[in-house]
C-alpha cells in the first residue's frame, strides 16, 4: 500500500512546496535593500529627472549645432515643372534645332538640379565660432546639476540617519525608562518609597513614546524626500547603511585650502557666457561684409505640342556662378544691434564681478560653519560616554537606597541629551564639510 501510494504523495508534495518557495523567492527579491550613500548619489546620477534633463538639452544643443554647421556644406536641391498652354505658348529654345514654332507648342516641362556653396556667410561664421562654447556651456550645466544633486541627496541622505539615529536612541531610552518604572512600582509596592517615584517614571516613559512616534513619521516624510531627490520611486522601499567608524572619519577636511575660484562651476559658465557673447558681437561686427556663394545648375528643358511625346528631346541648359549679397541699409538695426551685444556683454561682466563677491562670501560662511561644528561634535562626543557613567553609577545608587529617584531622572535625561546632540552634531559636521566642499569647488560626481 505504502508503495503504491508514495509518488502520488511524492507529486502532491511538490505541488505544495514549489509556490511555497516561489513566495519565499519572492519575498527575499523584494526585501528592502540596504543602500550605501556611494550607492544612492550613483543612482541618483543616472535617474534624477533634472540631471537627465540636462542631459538632453546637451543633445538638443548638439543637433542644433549640426543643424546650423549644415549650411557649410553644399546644397542640392532639383525641381521638375510641367505647364500647359491653353491661350499662347512658351518661346522655344534658341539654336534648339525644332520644327516646333511657338503657334503649335502647348506643352513645356523642365527638369533641373541646382547646387549652392557657402564661401563666406555671417550666420554660418557665427555658428562655427559658438559651437564649441556652446559644447562647454551644456556640459558645464550638466556638471551643475550632478553636483547639486551630489549635495542635495547627501544632506537628505544624512538627515534620514540622524532621525533613525534619534529613533534609536529613543528605543533605548524607552526600555531604561520601562525598567525604571518597574523598579519604582516594586519599590512602592514594597514601602520602601512613596507613589510619585513611580509616576514621574510614568511621565517620563509617556513622553518618549510621544517622542518616538514623532520620530517615526518624521522618518517617512524625509525618506519620502530621499527619494523624490534620487528619482526612486515611492513605492520602492529600502534601508541606508550607517557606518559611525568611517562617517567620522570622512567628516574631517583641510580648512587650511584656499579657495580657487575657477574651480567653482557657476564662475566657469559665467566665462562660457562671456566667449559666447564675445562671438555675439563678432557677429555683428562683420555683418557689414557681403554674403558670398558659389551657384550652379543643370536644367533639362522639353518642349511639344502633344503630351504623349513631350519627353522625346530634351534641350538642356547648365551653369555655375557667384552670388554676392551685400546689405548696405537696413534702418540702423545693425548698429542698434552691435550696441546690445556690447551692452549684455558688459552685463554679463558685472555678473562675474557679483559670482566672485558671492562666492567668497559662501566660502567663508561655509568654513565658519565647519569649523563651529567641528569644534561642536569634538566636545559633545566626549560628553555621551561621561553621560554614560554618571547615569550607570545613579542607577546603581538609586537601587541601593543612596540616591533619590529624580537624580535617576536627571542622569537618565542627561544621557539621552548626550546622545542625541552627538549624533546631531556628526550629521551637521558631515552636512557643512558638504557645504565647504561645494564653497571650494571640490565637490565632485565620483
Amino acid at each position: 500500500m505504502k508503495s503504491k501510494y508514495y509518488p502520488f504523495l511524492l507529486f502532491l508534495s511538490a505541488i505544495l512546496l514549489v509556490p511555497a518557495g516561489l513566495r519565499a523567492q519572492a519575498s527575499a527579491d523584494t526585501a528592502a535593500r540596504v543602500l550605501t550613500l556611494r550607492q544612492c548619489v550613483e543612482y541618483a546620477l543616472k535617474n534624477q529627472p533634472v540631471v537627465r534633463q540636462a542631459a538632453i538639452d546637451e543633445g538638443i544643443n548638439e543637433k542644433n549645432i549640426g543643424i546650423s554647421l549644415s549650411d557649410w556644406l553644399p546644397q542640392v536641391t532639383s525641381s521638375g515643372l510641367y505647364n500647359y498652354y491653353f491661350k499662347g505658348s512658351p518661346v522655344s529654345p534658341a539654336n534648339s534645332g525644332t520644327t516646333a514654332t511657338q503657334s503649335n507648342i502647348n506643352n513645356f516641362s523642365s527638369l533641373g538640379l541646382q547646387a549652392n556653396q557657402v564661401i563666406y556667410n555671417n550666420d554660418v561664421l557665427q555658428a562655427a565660432k559658438a559651437a564649441k562654447y556652446s559644447r562647454l556651456y551644456y556640459k558645464q550645466n550638466t556638471t551643475s546639476s550632478q553636483i547639486n544633486v551630489v549635495s542635495d541627496v547627501s544632506k537628505a541622505f544624512f538627515d534620514v540617519l540622524l532621525s533613525e539615529k534619534q529613533l534609536d536612541i529613543l528605543k533605548e531610552d524607552i526600555v531604561r525608562l520601562q525598567r525604571s518604572l518597574k523598579d519604582a512600582y516594586t519599590r512602592y509596592q514594597a514601602g520602601v518609597v512613596d507613589k510619585t517615584d513611580y509616576k514621574q517614571a510614568t511621565i517620563s516613559l509617556n513622553n518618549s513614546l510621544a517622542s518616538r512616534k514623532q520620530t517615526e513619521e518624521a522618518i517617512k516624510s524625509k525618506m519620502a524626500y530621499l527619494k523624490q531627490i534620487m528619482g526612486l520611486d515611492a513605492q520602492q522601499g529600502f534601508s541606508l547603511s550607517y557606518d559611525s567608524t568611517r562617517y567620522e572619519a570622512e567628516a574631517i577636511i583641510d580648512t587650511n585650502q584656499q579657495l580657487d575660484i575657477n574651480k567653482r562651476i557657476e564662475y566657469q559658465q559665467l566665462q562660457t557666457q562671456k566667449n559666447l557673447q564675445n562671438v555675439n558681437i563678432s557677429y555683428y561686427k562683420y555683418g557689414f561684409l557681403p554674403s558670398v556663394s558659389a551657384t550652379g545648375a543643370y536644367n533639362l528643358v522639353y518642349l511639344s505640342h502633344g503630351f504623349s511625346n513631350l519627353y522625346n528631346n530634351a534641350f538642356p541648359n547648365g551653369y555655375v556662378g557667384l552670388t554676392l549679397d551685400l546689405p548696405i541699409f537696413q534702418g540702423g538695426k545693425r548698429l542698434k544691434n552691435l550696441s546690445k551685444a556690447r551692452l549684455e556683454a558688459d552685463r554679463v561682466d558685472l555678473d562675474i564681478v557679483n559670482a566672485k563677491n558671492t562666492i567668497n562670501t559662501e566660502y567663508v560662511q561655509a568654513l565658519a560653519g565647519y569649523k563651529s561644528n567641528y569644534a561642536n561634535y569634538d566636545v559633545l562626543k566626549q560628553n555621551v560616554s561621561l553621560a554614560k557613567d554618571v547615569y550607570n553609577v545613579v542607577s546603581l545608587q538609586y537601587r541601593e537606597g543612596i540616591k533619590t529617584y529624580l537624580d535617576v531622572i536627571v542622569a537618565q535625561s542627561d544621557l539621552r541629551t548626550a546622545e542625541l546632540n552627538y549624533y546631531n552634531a556628526l550629521f551637521q559636521l558631515l552636512s557643512s564639510k558638504i557645504d565647504l566642499e561645494k564653497a571650494l569647488g571640490t565637490l565632485t560626481v565620483q
